[in-house]
């Protein structure tokens, strides 16, 4: 397997608090997010990632706005959503959106489209969830059409039909980079294949190899279909610090919070300490720990997986700004260059 591996960084813009424990406006949040994107360039990160969330505790709804203004004062570092929500959302305006990113970063824009795991946006824009299924389908279908960039001859159910329109603008390159996010679903993983789309796999539970046959699944129906093997990336939180313990302390509070004010929407039970250091263990989807220990797990779940991309989801609710930077540098100075250095180890050893 080729271990020339992607290392991103992903936030869906959390409000964050001050260092008076208090909460800083979405404006402010706004603000420090870009801060932490052009740190992230500084530091050697591959990919940075903003969420979109329409709902008082994310600042982000427009992360084409703050990925712009990443861009303008970054040079290397690619620029993506982590998700669009697709299905309560026009897909030419999405395109056109992030065509003009790629535009302004010199085509260093993505998108990563998903059905969302927030329903908020459904009501706000006059979406019905009873077909929460049926509008990304449709509205997929209509994407894939709009990356040709060429004449476009399309009719569905959601939207006015487009015969023999272009959108604008055109990227430089051709096309953008999309990529499809999954949760879990089967049905999800097989429709990203059907399109020869790249999939991004979000982990957020357990041990990652359980999603083993999902990532199995995704290349046989791609074959099926005949299509070429396209990128897999996944997506999982995670905090760095100096030690183990200092990590783990500092975000167990923030995490906890978190958890439990989206659980409580959900149904779920309160977060407990022994489940936080379950997910943060060997076996768990939580990435936390000193550089040497999130590396050798990251590592390891990319071999493992034999992924193409891992982004680390770095905010955590309420977790200070000025700790989201730390992480972001640790991450940049001394995580990836020991993930990249274990891979290529591993490489020589099997060869």
């Amino acid at each position: 397997m080729d271990q020339v591996v992607e290392l991103g960084m992903d936030t869906f813009g959390d409000v964050t608090e001050d260092g008076r424990g208090v909460l800083v406006s979405h404006a402010k949040t706004i603000r420090d997010v870009i801060a932490e994107g052009i740190l992230a360039d500084e530091v050697g990160v591959d990919f940075f990632g903003v969420g979109e969330h329409h709902r008082p505790d994310f600042a982000v709804s427009s992360p084409e706005m703050v990925l712009a203004a990443i861009a303008s004062r970054t040079r290397h570092i690619h620029l993506g959503s982590a998700v669009t929500v697709l299905s309560s959302d026009d897909p030419v305006r999405v395109y056109q959106r992030f065509a003009t990113v790629d535009a302004v970063s010199e085509g260093r824009a993505e998108v990563i489209l998903g059905r969302g795991s927030f329903t908020e946006s459904f009501p706000l824009f006059g979406f019905d969830l009873e077909r929460y299924d049926d509008l990304f389908e449709e509205k997929l279908n209509l994407f894939v059409e709009l990356m040709k960039e060429g004449e476009v001859n399309w009719s569905g159910a959601t939207r006015a039909p487009l015969h023999g329109q272009r959108v604008f603008p055109t990227t430089e390159a051709g096309s953008l980079k999309v990529w499809v996010g999954v949760g879990g679903s089967p049905e999800s993983v097989v429709r990203a294949a059907s399109y020869s789309l790249p999939l991004m796999l979000a982990i957020i539970g357990g041990d990652p190899a359980r999603f083993a046959p999902y990532i199995d699944l995704y290349r046989r129906a791609l074959a099926e279909f005949g299509h070429q093997a396209q990128p897999i990336g996944i997506h999982s939180p995670g905090y760095v610090a100096e030690t183990d313990e200092q990590a783990r302390e500092e975000l167990w509070p923030y995490f906890k919070e978190g958890r439990d004010r989206i659980g409580a929407e959900r149904g779920w039970p309160p977060m407990t300490r022994a489940h936080f250091d379950q997910e943060a263990s060997a076996h768990g989807s939580l990435y936390v720990g000193s550089p040497g220990t999130v590396a050798a797990k990251i590592a390891a779940t990319v071999s493992k997986l034999g992924v193409d991309r891992f982004d680390l989801k770095y905010s955590s609710g309420r977790l200070p700004h000025d700790q989201m930077m730390r992480n972001v540098e640790l991450y940049g100075t001394k995580v990836i260059p020991k993930v990249r250095g274990l891979l290529a180890q591993q490489e020589r050893l099997a060869s």
